[in-house]
């Protein structure tokens, strides 16, 4: 099973950019975020892409986020759904038989930290409330924090810039003690180049002067099946790069 999230940064300018990646990659699930448009707005191959279970939860120019199933993989369509303390449409899970995937957009904090915050809280105990249920769970998406100083280059280290502050990492850590793997990490501990967004001036992606703000956290139990993880640096131009990860199901 291949899970991929990207922030497109504005669906309707990136969608000739999908359909090539989605062509060339064919996930099985597909969580996207910062969609910036309702449904009404959306090309309508676009609303229902062939052979993709789709489900779009966004707004006029702003947040937004996108959850797609194959249709291989789910023969009938699955219950998605939007816990109860989304707002700005920020957060849509689908409940699989074998797993239950969140495609997430947590607020930048710039405007309103606090509420970043909150949002940040109210994750940690819905991802508690699954692990209750002893679902396994794959949280995908753009958590806007680096994780830790070897998530951003050093020439981008700043100690009071929002999504590097020691309350926001010590949240993150929180929500991942819950049973969760960061998948990318877990896989390369070592690896200080794995960013997946870059400012878009001073050509910061083509020499990989970026962030780390896009995760797979996966539960233990998904972790132990996993084949692959990357960030496609090369795919499309969106300030965020794709992160896709193939889970063996056999």
């Amino acid at each position: 099973m291949k899970i991929a999230t990207w922030n497109v940064n504005g669906i309707r300018a990136r969608q000739a950019q999908l359909q090539e990646w989605l062509a060339q990659e064919r996930p099985d699930v597909v969580c996207l975020q910062e969609i910036k448009a309702t449904v009404e707005q959306l090309p309508v191959w676009l609303c229902d892409m062939e052979g993709y279970w789709c489900y779009w939860h966004g707004g006029k120019g702003y947040s937004g986020v996108g959850l797609h199933v194959s249709r291989t993989l789910c023969p009938e369509r699955p219950p998605f759904a939007q816990p109860s303390f989304d707002y700005e449409n920020r957060i849509v899970e689908v409940r699989l038989p074998l797993v239950t995937v969140v495609s997430v957009y947590v607020p930048n904090g710039g405007k309103d930290f606090p509420a970043k915050m909150r949002f940040l809280a109210a994750l940690e105990q819905y991802v508690a409330d699954l692990r209750a249920e002893e679902r396994a769970v794959v949280v995908c998406g753009d958590i806007n924090i680096a994780r830790t100083e070897m998530d951003v280059h050093p020439k981008e280290r700043k100690p009071a810039a929002i999504g590097q502050l020691p309350e926001e990492r010590a949240q993150l850590e929180r929500i991942i003690a819950h049973g969760l793997v960061d998948v990318g990490r877990a896989l390369e501990p070592g690896n200080d180049q794995m960013f997946t967004w870059w400012a878009p001036w001073r050509n910061m992606r083509q020499r990989n002067i970026g962030w780390r703000l896009d995760y797979l956290l996966a539960s233990q139990s998904v972790f132990d099946r996993l084949r692959s993880c990357s960030v496609r640096r090369e795919v499309g131009t969106s300030d965020h790069a794709p992160v896709v990860a193939d889970f063996d199901t056999a």
